[in-house]
């Protein structure tokens, strides 16, 4: 299911960006997977994929984002796409646009009896936070005003739009201040995660 030229360079990206798109307001209703790939010279290979939610849509999000029950009727379903993309996603970071994301990968693998994916979670929220304090309060650090004060040009709403318009929001970032913010969360993270104060 993964394109030939993801495949072929699983263990060479620094991080990767997902955006996921919802058939209904459910979390688990993943209907479609956007992932944005980053090596280290920092080249992005983007690529979606159509998800069958096995389940009705809402109005409401097919007209967000486009698609609907025709579209996905003959997709694989998310227990079957998340079994492809583990080999790529367990290996480096996962970069999300806010929480959305984990939230709902979480939802659908427990929908589907599955263990939530040990993926390494990095919000690049935070990261644009660090970069551009100055629009807390004033616009905020949302894809759509990131969209407009960053001059990105990305169709919002789309998955793989959205991944690499996030992926683009950390690079620039990082250009930004002049060091890497990605690894530090991803290391912060696992110090404070459950499992380790559990411990």
């Amino acid at each position: 299911m993964l394109p030939q030229v993801v495949a072929d360079t699983i263990g060479q990206y620094r991080f990767v960006a997902l955006d996921v798109e919802t058939a209904s307001s459910a979390a688990q209703s993943i209907c479609q997977v956007g992932l944005a790939c980053v090596d280290h010279f920092g080249r992005i290979d983007t690529f979606s994929l159509l998800v069958n939610p096995r389940c009705a849509y809402s109005t409401f999000n097919t007209q967000l984002h486009g698609i609907d029950a025709r579209m996905t009727a003959g997709a694989p379903d998310f227990s079957e796409v998340l079994a492809s993309l583990l080999p790529l996603m367990q290996g480096q970071p996962i970069v999300q646009h806010s929480t959305f994301d984990q939230r709902a990968v979480n939802a659908a693998a427990r929908h589907y009896g599955l263990d939530e994916p040990p993926f390494s979670w990095v919000n690049s929220v935070t990261i644009a936070r660090k970069a551009w304090p100055e629009w807390l309060g004033h616009g905020g650090h949302g894809l759509g005003h990131l969209k407009k004060q960053l001059a990105l040009e990305f169709q919002h709403h789309d998955a793989g739009e959205d991944a690499r318009a996030a992926a683009q929001v950390v690079l620039l970032a990082e250009e930004r201040l002049g060091r890497s913010l990605v690894e530090p969360l991803v290391s912060k993270a696992k110090v404070i995660s459950p499992a380790t104060a559990a411990q």
